[in-house]
Parts: C-alpha cells; sequence; structure tokens
C-alpha cells in the first residue's frame, strides 16, 4: 500500500517474480471485473460507486486467494474499513512512504491517466499530494511494514522489504 506514484504496481510485480508468486493489482481486478478503465468508472458511476466495488473486490482477493502479492490503489486502505480486513487478513501489509517531493516528481507526467489529480496543474498538484498524504497516512501506518522509497531504486526496495519479512 502508499500513495498513488509510490510505485505499489512495479515493486509488487518485482517482489512476486522474485517469490515465484502471483501478482495481483486491484486496480487492474476491478478493471476486468466491471469490465471498464477506472477513469471510466469515475466518470460515469462516481467515487462512492468505486470505492464500494473496490471494498467487495479487495475481500473477494483476501478471502479466494492464497500466496499472492497485491497492490492496492492508493486511497484503499482509506475506505470502507478496509485497513480493518487487511489487518485480520492472513497476509503481511507494507506501506511504500514516499516524501512529497518524489511524489510529485513521479505523478507530474502521468496525471492524464490518474482521474483524482487530472485536471491539476503542477503547483496544484504539489499541494494536494500533501493535503491528502497528511489525510492517508494514518491509514497506511497501520501497515505491518513501512518501508521508505525515496532515493532508492527497485532493486534497493525489495532487498529491504525482504529483509523486513525475514
Amino acid at each position: 500500500m502508499g500513495y498513488m506514484g509510490s510505485g505499489k504496481s512495479t515493486i509488487g510485480k518485482s517482489m512476486a517474480k522474485k517469490n515465484n508468486l502471483e501478482f495481483i493489482d486491484l486496480d487492474h481486478y476491478i478493471e476486468l471485473q466491471e469490465k471498464q478503465s477506472i477513469n471510466a468508472i469515475f466518470k460515469n458511476k462516481g467515487e462512492i460507486y468505486f470505492r464500494l466495488q473496490e471494498a467487495k473486490y479487495l475481500q473477494e482477493i483476501l478471502h479466494s486467494k492464497t500466496n499472492f502479492v497485491l497492490s492496492l490503489g492508493g486511497g484503499t486502505p482509506c475506505y470502507a474499513n478496509n485497513t480493518e480486513v487487511i489487518a485480520k487478513s492472513n497476509g503481511i501489509s507494507i506501506y511504500l512512504k514516499a516524501k512529497i517531493p518524489t511524489l510529485h516528481q513521479r505523478l507530474k507526467n502521468e496525471s492524464s491517466n490518474r482521474p483524482l489529480i487530472a485536471s491539476l496543474n503542477d503547483e496544484d498538484l504539489y499541494e494536494y499530494i500533501g493535503k491528502h498524504l497528511f489525510e492517508r497516512a494514518p491509514f497506511y501506518e497501520q501497515a505491518d511494514v513501512n518501508i521508505s522509497i525515496d532515493g532508492k531504486n527497485i532493486d534497493e526496495i525489495c532487498i529491504e522489504i525482504q529483509k523486513q519479512l525475514h
């Protein structure tokens, strides 16, 4: 788990490959089940509908599969008691923690692909990330493991996660 742009999918895929596990991206799973993109769901049905479906599919995955790496959406832990659902699962939750400048640098060039920030200019994006991160951090910090990702490459982050897990 972590804020958008923290590398959840990238690190998740790498960890799954290194450990010979299935990788599941929750947003991608939702898109397959709903037969439309996250952007389309937000546009056509709204964020409340999306968050309800997200909670439903999170529980579905956690209760139906074993031995996998799951990348959550940035907001997943913050809604519908999802943090509690994650904590009660048999898995180990990992927070990929990034500072605002790192997230801003990563997100400023890909905002059009992300419905919550698509309409923001550069200055507003920085402020939005800061405000959002402040609101979401208490949820993220409930993870079993917290990993700082600032200034680290994929391999360094994966090695640090492996050390924390053993």
